[in-house]
């Protein structure tokens, strides 16, 4: 025995450290996502968990009041504008699964547009024996006529795609049809689609996405099917895209997503698929009066001229198609030391710019002229999130959300010829705010770094250490954290004297790029120090204390609850850790954790093994230190980051004899469920437990 524990160590060191290091995990058993014991583990857990939290007096309350919220005919139907129409997808008592619908742009703004309906999802999930949750729709760009609609059984990643008919109002009888799988598709012309699949068994990357991507033809069948491009089994995907603009100009692009965050760009031209001289780190837009937009994620210099990370920078079309492999970028916008780029909208003639000054929303309209890029701002609510909701390059008119903690949520149609905005629809209060306040403060990090967080609380507040408080924060993948509207809080926590912060910690994308890569990979430390920078501030204004104080993240705001909870044990009383990331040891063969190797490294790097060894939560779990009583969910048909960390977790804490609250959503894929009743029981469960610590 000893000598196969000797070469096992030595070939650790050497090859398959990860392997040769779980051996010993006594709950591997529990990453058999689907298999037999590991769902009798999950529903013992979920009926022990449910026994708490349903039966305590405020569960009742809270669920009623979620399920209200969620269901309340009142909410904004978020539009999504194809063939100068109005669609929406829409869920309420009556459509659990959802209806996707259509009105007119006139009649949806009224105050009660006539819709009709396109799919009826609940009844199609009768009829075909199926529990299809809507992904979305890819239209032909050209006529949008037909569409392939993403359905997923269940809410999972994986996809199957149908063309459907908007002029009948009914899939195409013959029409393209791609069965399940993780996957997507893109119109090359009105009779051909450029599709990425498992074409045959075992055709996806190690982080299971298609990487080879093949030319279909209307009517035949998937196996003669031509291929157009091939990565390669380490990239995380392959994928297309095709652009046009008001002008009548199209190109069609190839993206090859070598890592996460890094992208190789290709265009169709007269002479074949053709790289753009681009980073890697560059994000392709949209078209615009024959210009190719694109954000940087790096600084980029090109004939002597350097062009900042975070900027929005466009190439000439007729110039890319002759010569892609010499670009001749012109600077669209450059952000300002507290800017980030966060939206770019495509419009027939213009370009619809959301951005963010110290985490405040702004919205830009940008022209192209002879003489450059005109610049004009659009007139909406300051101290707010600012969101782009929809744009078609086939008419200059689009839609922005403007969101913040206390106001309820507005949305304004805009107009790009004329730079105006105009207000179309409010939500109308969910809670009543008017005894809260929203401040933005600022906490100094270990390294000195200032972290800005948003707090709401009581008018009355007394500064004596009380306050139940819950922070939230996701530091990641380079996104921002920005103010944001919420029933449910307002209704389950503000209303009942509870205070919310939303921290924006280092890892998000909140001061652009550089604020993202200063938390990648061994350098991650620094997001979680950010995070309890920001609660050692709550608590030295005596706002709260160690008592009263509770976070809350999910997916890698997830791991970061399950890092703070094995790093600070004793700074909080109630730890919610939703759909996570928690072995780091492991993450790599987990689901699609491969596919964030250019966020967390991979642990074949020794410096970044020694890191995670440290720091991984599950690793971490210490016989012999008393930890808070956690609340620990996912979902069953989470694909992307996968159930077995949460189940983990929750079993290595109760094989030490540590509380902890496990729960598992049956449906739902990577959220907390998929339907509107599922996420209202997960909403309720959430701030039922945190009145039960924080409160009560």
């Amino acid at each position: 025995m000893q000598r196969i524990v000797r070469a096992c160590a030595i070939f650790m060191l050497l090859v398959m450290a990860p392997v040769c290091a779980q051996s010993d995990d006594p709950f591997l058993w529990l990453e058999d996502k689907d298999g037999a014991r590991a769902m009798t583990w999950v529903r013992e857990q979920n009926a022990k968990t449910l026994a708490v939290l349903e039966a305590d007096p405020h569960y009742a309350r809270n669920y009623a009041d979620a399920l209200a919220i969620a269901q309340t005919k009142d909410r904004i139907p978020l539009p999504a504008i194809l063939d100068g129409s109005i669609y929406n997808l829409w869920q309420d008592a009556s459509h659990v699964q959802g209806i996707w619908r259509r009105t007119s742009a006139a009649s949806y703004a009224t105050k009660a547009p006539a819709w009709k309906t396109m799919l009826d999802l609940d009844a199609l999930s009768k009829k075909e024996h199926m529990h299809w949750v809507w992904e979305g729709a890819t239209c032909e760009p050209q006529f949008e006529q037909r569409c392939i609609l993403q359905l997923s059984n269940g809410g999972e990643d994986a996809q199957t795609l149908r063309e459907f008919d908007l002029a009948t109002d009914s899939f195409v009888p013959g029409g393209f049809t791609l069965p399940r799988g993780k996957q997507w598709a893109s119109w090359l012309d009105p009779n051909t689609l450029l599709a990425a699949r498992e074409w045959k068994p075992g055709q996806l990357t190690t982080s299971g996405y298609p990487y080879i991507l093949k030319r279909l033809r209307r009517g035949a069948p998937l196996s003669s099917a031509i291929e157009v491009f091939r990565g390669a089994r380490t990239d995380v995907s392959v994928s297309s895209t095709r652009y046009l603009d008001g002008a009548g100009n199209s190109v069609t692009t190839v993206d090859r997503a070598v890592d996460f965050f890094s992208t190789q760009h290709y265009i169709m031209t007269a002479h074949g698929l053709k790289r753009l001289d681009l980073p890697l780190k560059s994000d392709i837009n949209g078209l615009v009066a024959g210009q190719l937009l694109v954000t940087l994620k790096q600084p980029f210099a090109k004939r002597g001229v350097r062009y900042p990370q975070g900027a929005l920078i466009a190439l000439a079309l007729s110039a890319a198609l002759a010569h892609p492999e010499d670009s001749h970028p012109k600077l669209v916008y450059a952000p300002g030391p507290r800017d980030t780029l966060d939206t770019v909208g495509v419009t027939k003639s213009a370009v619809a710019l959301m951005t963010y000054h110290n985490v405040r929303g702004r919205a830009l309209v940008l022209t192209p002229t002879a003489s450059g890029w005109r610049r004009q701002a659009l007139d909406l609510p300051d101290n707010s999130s600012i969101d782009l909701v929809t744009s078609t390059q086939r008419s200059n008119d689009f839609y922005v959300r403007v969101t913040s903690f206390v106001k309820p949520t507005q949305l304004y149609a805009g107009n790009a010829s004329s730079a105006t905005v105009a207000l179309a629809k409010a939500l109308p209060p969910q809670f009543n705010a008017s005894n809260d306040v929203v401040e933005q403060h600022q906490a100094a990090s270990k390294d000195g770094t200032q972290i800005p967080y948003f707090i709401v609380h009581p008018k009355t507040m007394a500064l004596d250490g009380t306050n139940p408080t819950v922070i939230n924060a996701y530091g990641g993948f380079g996104i921002s954290s920005t103010p944001f509207y919420s029933g449910i809080i307002g209704k389950l926590w503000l209303q009942h004297g509870g205070v919310f912060v939303l921290a924006n910690i280092r890892g998000g994308g909140e001061f652009g790029p550089a604020w993202h890569d200063a938390g990648l990979k061994t350098h991650r430390q620094r997001i979680y120090d950010d995070f309890y920078a920001v609660a050692q501030d709550l608590v030295t204004r005596k706002i709260t204390t160690p008592r009263r104080l509770g976070i809350v993240g999910g997916s890698n705001g997830g791991l970061l609850m399950g890092v703070e909870f094995v790093q600070h044990p004793d700074m909080w009383h109630a730890v919610d850790i939703e759909v996570p990331l928690l072995d780091m040891l492991r993450y790599e063969q987990i689901q699609a954790g491969a596919s964030w190797v250019g966020e967390y490294g991979s642990v074949s790097d020794p410096a970044v093994r020694a890191f995670w060894e440290k720091t991984s939560p599950y690793q971490n779990l210490k016989d012999d230190v008393t930890y808070p009583e956690p609340f620990v969910w996912t979902t069953t048909k989470d694909d992307r980051v996968g159930p077995q960390h949460a189940r983990k977790f929750a079993a290595k804490l109760e094989s030490m004899n540590k509380p902890v609250l496990y729960y598992e959503v049956i449906e739902g894929g990577h959220a907390s469920g998929a339907n509107l009743k599922e996420r209202a029981r997960t909403d309720a469960l959430e701030w039922t437990y945190f009145t039960m610590k924080l409160i009560e």
